[in-house]
C-alpha cells in the first residue's frame, strides 16, 4: 500500500493516468472518423509495404493514386509511419498501429512537457502546463477531427528540445585559458562529459525527430526554439560560447542526420504540382480573433472547426499579465515572460486576415498552407504563460487562505479536463479490411500537391493491366511487380512503343535486356506516365526506381552523421569502463 501511495504521489504517474482519459475512444474498434486518418493509414500501408521490399528510405508508394504511384513519401513526414510500421511488423494490424501512433504521442508530449517546464520553473507549474499542453482544444482537433498524424507527433519535440537546451546552458565547465584571442576549455570531469554527451546527443536527436514529423510545423516550431536558445544565451552570465558551441553543434548532427529526407523534399519539390497547388490556398484560410477566445466545437471542415486556444488558457494568460503590472520579477524572468507574450502575439496576427500582406510578401509562409497551423505555436508557449500565471495565482491563494497547493492543483486539474471533456472523441468510426488500404488506394493521400508536375493532380480511374502496346505489335508477360521494381517479357513483332501505367518521377530507368534506354513522360495523350521503345524481337524490360544525385548525396550525409553518432556512443562506452 505504501508502495501504491508513493507511485500515485509521483507528478509523472498521476499525469500519465490523466492522459489515459482522452485516449479511451481509441479503444474502440475502427478508425475514428477523421479528415485525414484514412490517408494515413494507406499511407502507412505503403511505407510498410516498401520497407517489406527492402527500401530502408520509402520515397515511392506504388498503390497510391489509383495504382498509377506516387513520390508522396519523399515529401510527408516518414517518422510516424516508421513507428507504425514498427507496430505492424510484430503483428499489429494497421489501423490499431496508427491509433498506438497517436495514444503513445499524445502521452509522451504531456510527460516531456513536464520533464521541461517542471526542470526549468518547478514541479508545480509543469504539471499545469503539461495538462494545459496536452487539453488545448486544438490538441483533440488533430487527435478526433483532423486525425493529424504528423502534426500529433510533432507535439512530443518542442519541449524535449528546450529541455536539453536548458540542461546544455546549465553546464560550466573549466577555463584553463582565458586569452582573448584563444579561448581554450577543459571538462573537469568524467561525469560532466557524460552529461554534455547526453544532452548533445538528445538535443540532436530531438532536432531529427521533429524534423522527420512534420515539415511546416518543424519551421515553426525551430523559429520559436531559436529565440529561446537566445535567451538562455543572453541569462547565462558566463561561458556563453561554450553553451552557443555545443548547442550549435547540436544543431548541426540533428540537421545531418536528417539529410536523407529534408534535402530531396526541398530539393526536388520543384518537380511536383506543390507550388501550383498550394499557390494562395492560404488567403481562404483565415480565422477572426474572435475564434481564437471562443468557437463552438464541431466536426466540420477546416473553416468550421474550432480555432479556440481554451477558457483555462486565457485566465492564466490574464493572470499573469497582472502579476506582470502588479508584482516585481526578476529580469530573467520577466523578459522570458514578455517574450512568450511577443510570440503568442504574433502567432495570433499570423492566424487572423490583417496579415495577408505578410503572406503575400513572405513565400515560406506559403508553403505552411493554412494560417491556424500556428495554433500549434501557440498552444506550446500559451500553455507556459497560462501555467505561470496559475502558479504565482496559486501561491498566494494558499497563503491566504492557508490551503495545501495540491488541493487547488486538483481544483484547477478538474476544470481543465471537464472543459474538454466532449473533445474526447470523434465523430464515429470507419470499419474497413486491412486490403483497403493495403491493394489499390484511390487516392494521393495529400490534396495533390505532391503528384508530378508533369501528370495530373489526382488520376481518375484504375489501370487495367501494368503496362500496353500503345504502337506496334508486341505481347506482354509481366515476371515480377514490387513497390520500385517492374519486370517482363516482351515480344514485339516489329518496332514497338509501350506505355507502362506508373507514373514518372525522377530516378524511375528503364532497361531493356541490361542496357538503359530513354524514357518519354510528357506526351499528352499518356500524361506523365512512362513511355518507351522497343525494336522487334523478345527482350527481358526492367524498370527500377532509383536514387537521383540529390537523394543519393543526402544520404551519405545522413550516413555521415550516423558514424559520428557511432564513434561518439562508442567514446561514451569507454568512459563507463
Amino acid at each position: 500500500m505504501a508502495i501504491l501511495n508513493k507511485l500515485l504521489s509521483n507528478h509523472y504517474v498521476q499525469l500519465f493516468l490523466l492522459l489515459l482519459f482522452p485516449l479511451l475512444a481509441l479503444l474502440r474498434p475502427g478508425l475514428p472518423l477523421t479528415h485525414d486518418g484514412q490517408d494515413h493509414v494507406a499511407r502507412i500501408a505503403n511505407f510498410y509495404q516498401s520497407l517489406s521490399d527492402g527500401n530502408i528510405i520509402p520515397r515511392w508508394a506504388g498503390n497510391l493514386n489509383w495504382g498509377y504511384g506516387h513520390p508522396v513519401l519523399m515529401f510527408l513526414y516518414p517518422l510516424p509511419s516508421y513507428v507504425a510500421s514498427i507496430f505492424h511488423i510484430i503483428g499489429i494490424n494497421l489501423v490499431d498501429s496508427t491509433k498506438l501512433v497517436f495514444g503513445l504521442s499524445f502521452i509522451a508530449s504531456g510527460l516531456f512537457m513536464y520533464l521541461f517546464v517542471a526542470k526549468a520553473w518547478g514541479k508545480m507549474t509543469g504539471f499545469i502546463a503539461a495538462l494545459l499542453y496536452n487539453f488545448a482544444p486544438y490538441r483533440f482537433v488533430d487527435l478526433y477531427i483532423r486525425g493529424a498524424i504528423g502534426e500529433h507527433v510533432a507535439f512530443i519535440w518542442p519541449p524535449l528540445i528546450c529541455f536539453f537546451l536548458f540542461k546544455l546552458s546549465g553546464i560550466n565547465i573549466s577555463n584553463v585559458n582565458s586569452h582573448p584571442q584563444r579561448i581554450m576549455y577543459q571538462v573537469s570531469s568524467i561525469k560532466q562529459k557524460k552529461s554534455i554527451i547526453f544532452h548533445g546527443l538528445g538535443l540532436a536527436l530531438s532536432v531529427v525527430f521533429l524534423i522527420l514529423s512534420h515539415n511546416a510545423l518543424a519551421i515553426m516550431f525551430l523559429a520559436v526554439i531559436f529565440l529561446y536558445f537566445l535567451y538562455l544565451l543572453f541569462i547565462k552570465k558566463k561561458q556563453k560560447f561554450w553553451f552557443l558551441i555545443t548547442s550549435f553543434t547540436s544543431l548541426m548532427i540533428g540537421f545531418i542526420l536528417s539529410c536523407f529526407y529534408w534535402f530531396p523534399a526541398v530539393f526536388e519539390g520543384k518537380y511536383t504540382l506543390r507550388d501550383i497547388v498550394t499557390q494562395g490556398e492560404f488567403a481562404d484560410r483565415f480565422s477572426s480573433f474572435y475564434s481564437f477566445i471562443y468557437s463552438p466545437w464541431n466536426y466540420g471542415g477546416s473553416a468550421e472547426f474550432s480555432k479556440q486556444i481554451g477558457l483555462v488558457h486565457w485566465i492564466g494568460i490574464i493572470l499573469l499579465l497582472y502579476f506582470l503590472v502588479k508584482k516585481k520579477f526578476k529580469f530573467s524572468q520577466t523578459a522570458l515572460y514578455i517574450g512568450c507574450l511577443a510570440v503568442l502575439v504574433l502567432t495570433l496576427f499570423l492566424m487572423t486576415p490583417i496579415s495577408t500582406f505578410v503572406w503575400n510578401s513572405v513565400s515560406i509562409l506559403q508553403k505552411f498552407q493554412f494560417p491556424w497551423r500556428f495554433l500549434s505555436v501557440t498552444v506550446f508557449v500559451s500553455a507556459f504563460l497560462a501555467a505561470s500565471g496559475f502558479f504565482h495565482a496559486i501561491q498566494i491563494i494558499t497563503d491566504r487562505y492557508q490551503l495545501k497547493e495540491k488541493y487547488t492543483i486538483f481544483v484547477l486539474s478538474f476544470l481543465i479536463l471537464a472543459l474538454t471533456y466532449t473533445m474526447w472523441q470523434p465523430k464515429g468510426y470507419l470499419i474497413k479490411p486491412e486490403s483497403f488500404y493495403t491493394y489499390v488506394y484511390n487516392g494521393t493521400t495529400d490534396t495533390g500537391e505532391s503528384s508530378p508536375i508533369w501528370s495530373v493532380r489526382f488520376m481518375e480511374r484504375r489501370p487495367a493491366v501494368p503496362a500496353f502496346v500503345a504502337q506496334g505489335h508486341a505481347a506482354i508477360r509481366l515476371l515480377q511487380k514490387t513497390t520500385t521494381e517492374r519486370d517482363y517479357e516482351i515480344k514485339s513483332e516489329s518496332k514497338t512503343r509501350i506505355v507502362e501505367n506508373t507514373l514518372y518521377f525522377p530516378g524511375w530507368r528503364v532497361y531493356v535486356d541490361g542496357y538503359p534506354v530513354s524514357v518519354e513522360f510528357q506526351d499528352p495523350t499518356y500524361r506523365g506516365l512512362i513511355t518507351y521503345w522497343l525494336e522487334s524481337g523478345s527482350h527481358v524490360v526492367n524498370l527500377r526506381f532509383t536514387d537521383t544525385k540529390i537523394r543519393r548525396l543526402a544520404d551519405d550525409v545522413s550516413l555521415t552523421g550516423l558514424v559520428v553518432l557511432f564513434i561518439i556512443g562508442m567514446y561514451v562506452w569507454r568512459l563507463k569502463t
